[in-house]
């Protein structure tokens, strides 16, 4: 396998976004991945952007789909629309829509969702209520897109660390 350097990512050091430093290893097929700022608004205005499509969209373009405010409906309204238009533009067929939770499990602040608490358990790691409320809502968003099974997985124990939720055993974890 040829491994590629990449360059940083244009999220890297972007004023006004949340992105995580394990970000920026998520690599598949040499391109990388959607940003989970981006996957987060997606969802909110319930489009669901394929891998091949975001890699044709330019830099600027993928800043703005980070940088873009999803808070009010207005704002929903005109990312949606912004994101279909690329997607048109740039792949000639319309995006994919995805079915907008009213009540996404990420927002949910009186209860773990199940899925998280049988990731961690599998971990031997725990999360009580009142970290799960100390993240952001775009860190509850990720941890629960990384508990699904799939390549992304492997990325949960990292990002959880990178959240101040566990602390990562590397051998040096005795304390002086």
């Amino acid at each position: 396998m040829i491994n590629i350097k990449l360059t940083p990512s244009e999220f890297k050091d972007l004023k006004g976004i949340e992105y995580f430093k394990f970000e920026e290893d998520f690599i598949e097929e040499n391109v990388r991945c959607i940003p989970m700022i981006v996957r987060f608004k997606m969802d909110i205005a319930g489009i669901k952007l394929k891998l091949a499509e975001w890699s044709r969209f330019y830099c600027d373009e993928r800043i703005e789909l980070a940088l873009l405010p999803v808070t009010t409906k207005v704002q929903i309204c005109i990312y949606r629309e912004y994101l279909q238009n690329l997607i048109a533009g740039h792949t000639g067929k319309p995006g994919t829509e995805l079915k907008v939770e009213n009540h996404p499990d990420w927002a949910n602040l009186i209860h773990i969702p199940q899925l998280l608490s049988e990731k961690s358990a599998e971990l031997k790691m725990s999360i009580n209520l009142a970290q799960w409320q100390s993240l952001t809502d775009i860190q509850r968003f990720t941890l629960l897109k990384l508990c699904r099974p799939g390549h992304e997985n492997k990325n949960f124990p990292v990002a959880a660390a990178e959240f101040g939720l566990i602390k990562l055993q590397n051998g040096s974890n005795h304390h002086h």
